[in-house]
Order: structure tokens, then sequence, then C-alpha cells
């Protein structure tokens, strides 16, 4: 398949792009963008851009676009805000499952590190901002669900200190053959389509919502069980051992005392 054409959103009836895919030439922040045009976008609409100048992570913090970073975010319509604290962890399993589909070699390589990072061998290999607001159809929450993915990052040429590239790998650099763009947004757009009916406000059992049916996969690809970890939260900084995901998508610690602790939020380090 040949490269993802760029197209502004001006022209979205170009036939070289499918309807529900506006893609950007450049974009400070995908999923800022979608906010701010929320009239015009629907369920299952997809902004990309391969030069994304001010990304966004988890509280505040900058993500770093060096060129070779997969940008894009989906629209979900119609969700339950129950249960949203747990889509970024859903989000992550999409990722999963999408780069297991195109490239099999990684099949139960990867792994999630809580809340929304996606990892290989313990480094970062993708991050997840998921943003809730109203759409535009009688004020139905909506997620933006922003995946970025390290696919073809040459990091040494991005000149990025430590700091900032952190525990980064790039996908080029473990795989043999890289997924066209094009194919990873299909694949992600259709797992996340999915997902976004387990979230959805539909009448059905808890048992089947949410993060329910979930469970088994996001257990197994845990990738903090059992690691000593340091939970960062604003005044103050919790450690012991990381003892799973609750159906809630709450992190559990074990702290002294065998006294289990269950964390909403928090930025997380190894120990």
């Amino acid at each position: 398949m040949s490269e993802l054409p760029l197209i502004p959103l001006e022209s979205p009836d170009s036939p070289n792009l499918p309807h529900w895919l506006h893609s950007l030439e450049t974009c400070e922040s995908t999923n800022s963008w979608a906010i701010a045009r929320a009239a015009k976008l629907h369920h299952g609409d997809v902004i990309f851009t391969k030069q994304q100048t001010s990304g966004r992570g988890q509280h505040g913090r900058t993500w770093y676009s060096p060129p070779g970073v997969f940008t894009a975010s989906f629209v979900l319509d119609n969700l339950n805000p129950n249960l949203l604290p747990g889509l970024s962890l859903a989000a992550g399993l999409a990722v999963i499952f999408a780069i297991e589909d195109l490239v099999p070699e990684c099949r139960d390589m990867l792994r999630l590190k809580w809340p929304n990072d996606v990892w290989i061998d313990r480094q970062k290999l993708a991050g997840i901002l998921c943003e809730a607001t109203s759409s535009n159809v009688s004020g139905k929450t909506r997620a933006v669900v922003g995946i970025g993915l390290n696919r073809c990052v040459d990091f040494a040429a991005a000149r990025l200190d430590e700091k900032d590239l952190g525990n980064a790998v790039s996908l080029h650099s473990i795989v043999s053959k890289v997924p066209e763009e094009f194919c990873l947004l299909d694949r992600l757009r259709h797992y996340l389509l999915e997902l976004a009916d387990m979230f959805s406000t539909a009448d059905r059992p808890a048992e089947k919502s949410g993060l329910a049916l979930l469970l088994p996969e996001l257990r197994r690809r845990d990738a903090l069980i059992g690691c000593n970890v340091a939970i960062e939260l604003a005044s103050e900084t919790i450690c012991g051992e990381a003892a799973g995901i609750d159906r809630s998508g709450r992190l559990l610690v074990c702290l002294a005392g065998d006294r289990i602790q269950a964390f909403t939020s928090g930025r997380i380090r190894l120990n």
C-alpha cells in the first residue's frame, strides 16, 4: 500500500481517503483539533497528522513528536460516563491488538503499563490520552482517544535529552517490517469502535460492559504486576508492590502489612 496522502479537512471528499479520515499536513495537537471542531465530527472519525507540533500527554505533560511518530485521534460517541475511567486501559489493548494483527512477530511481547502506555521489553512504544467532552448529538458523552506510537523514529536525530526521551523505543528498531500508516489507522479504528460499543450507554449487565469483558486480557498484559512501584501523587509518593488491575481500571498496590490500596491516577515509576 502506498503512503497515506496528506490533505486537510477542507478537502474531505477526496476519493483517496475514506469518509472517516481527516488527514492534516501539520497540527499542534490532534486531540485539541478534534475537540475544537466537535460539531463537524462524528462517531468513528479519525484525525491524523505526520507532524504534531504541541502534543499533550497525561497530567499536562508534553508529548514529543519527532519525525516518525504516528499520531492520530479517534472520536467515540455515546459513551457511558461512569465507565470512562477504564477507557485508557482499553485503548491500550486496542493498540496492542492492532499491532499484533499487522506484526505477528510482536505477539505476546506487548504489555500495558498502567494507566496509558504500551511497553515492549519495559520500553515505551506508545502513549494514550483520552479526553471526554460533550458530543454534538443531544449532549451525550464523547471521548477523543489520542494515540502516539513510535513507528519509525530516529531518536538520535531528534536530539531529545534523556529526560524527554525517557525509555522510548521505536517499532522499526524491533520488527522486520513496519506496518503502513493507513493499515494502522484502519485496525486501530476497528478495535476502538468495538470498545466504544462496550463502553456505550446501551443497557447491558455490568459484567458485559466497560472493562469487565477485557479483564482477563488486561491482567495477562499487565506490565507492572509483581513489580515494586512508586506512585507519585500531588502531595506524596507511595511505594509498594503492584498487585493488578480491578474491574474499574484502578491500579492495586500491596502496601506494608499486606494492605491493598486502589489508585485511580498517579505517575508510576518502577523502584
